[in-house]
């Protein structure tokens, strides 16, 4: 399998709507990355393309951290989805990995994520980093943080924002 991670284009949005729609057996992921792509709020978008089709899709956004006293700049990893038919061959860790790469040449230092522990410790996400930070969506050991800046969240407690497009999954 020849796979290309490469930066979202125009001409994916159909096919990115696709995926989404397929791995989550809903529109709302793909509703949550049209917004957030109309409301100006992606920070990072990528695909996986493989033999020529898209198969898989990452999205990093812009949130904020609100702390006292003052509020830190953050991004969240969501949705990351790859086609059914192409799960559990690594895809979705390329494009984790390609992700995190793009946010570090971007300069952001805090990346964080409601989703699958065993999945995305591998990648140096941990639930007790995350745990001074209020998420809107729940917590628990699904609720991860990474420091892509060493000591970026070193004390750091405070309650998370996410764009108002996230809204509509809570």
């Amino acid at each position: 399998m020849s796979l290309v991670i490469r930066p979202e284009a125009e001409r994916d949005r159909q096919a990115v709507r696709g995926v989404n729609r397929a791995a989550f057996g809903t529109t709302a992921e793909a509703d949550l990355v049209d917004a957030l792509r109309e409301g100006g709020q992606v920070a990072v978008s990528l695909v996986a393309e493989s033999n020529g089709r898209l198969v898989g899709h990452i999205l990093f956004s812009g949130l904020l951290i609100v702390a006292d006293p003052a509020t830190v700049d953050a991004v969240s990893l969501a949705p990351m989805a790859v086609l059914p038919s192409h799960q559990r061959q690594g895809i979705g860790c390329q494009l984790v990995e390609a992700g995190l790469r793009a946010c570090r040449e971007r300069g952001d230092r805090i990346v964080l994520v409601l989703g699958h522990p065993e999945f995305y410790r591998r990648f140096g996400f941990s639930a007790p980093l995350a745990e001074p930070l209020a998420s809107p969506f729940g917590g628990g050991e699904a609720w991860m943080a990474l420091e892509l800046e060493p000591g970026a969240l070193h004390g750091i407690a405070g309650r998370v924002e996410y764009p108002p497009p996230f809204a509509a999954l809570g």
